[in-house]
């Protein structure tokens, strides 16, 4: 597994900071974890920034966070993100969110949730469920399954 994360901004918030770089750290357990922290502008001058970053990732398998974006559960992401085969590579937007010149070069767009997020938040969501995932993928036991997501248990006699 090999995963960078493109994001713009510093956390202010040195909590959050603090929790995502701990999910990162659980992360890389699974493999080759890297992130790369670009500074807050207007929205053209950050797509700059992130293109030149998607240059040096030619092959990469580019996912954006984006409001308008399809949901997954866990378990759906569980089952997708291992398979893929190549780099992927997630950007987060700063408060403006990602540029759309960018959004229409990824290979897709992971909404969190319907409702919107500080993207400090987004960011510790990203970091956390990217480590839940991963996880679960390996049988960890850092996620615990509902009953509907429970493979069947077997009748007995």
């Amino acid at each position: 597994m090999l995963i960078k994360l493109i994001l713009i901004g510093r956390l202010k918030d040195k909590t959050l900071e603090e929790r995502c770089q701990e999910y990162l750290r659980r992360l890389r357990a699974y493999g080759k974890v890297e992130s790369v922290i670009l500074p807050d502008s207007d929205p053209g001058s950050e797509a700059k920034l992130i293109r030149r970053e998607l240059e040096r990732e030619r092959g990469a398998e580019i996912v954006v966070l984006g409001e308008e974006g399809q949901e997954y559960t866990t378990a759906e992401l569980a089952k997708k993100l291992p398979a893929v085969d190549r780099k992927l590579v997630f950007i987060v937007g700063g408060p403006y969110g990602v540029a759309e010149e960018i959004k229409r070069e990824s290979a897709w767009i992971w909404s969190l949730s319907k409702m919107t997020f500080p993207h400090e938040v987004a960011r510790l969501l990203l970091c956390e469920q990217l480590y839940r995932v991963y996880n679960l993928a390996h049988g960890g036991s850092y996620h615990h399954l509902s009953e509907s997501q429970k493979p069947p248990r077997e009748k007995r006699r």
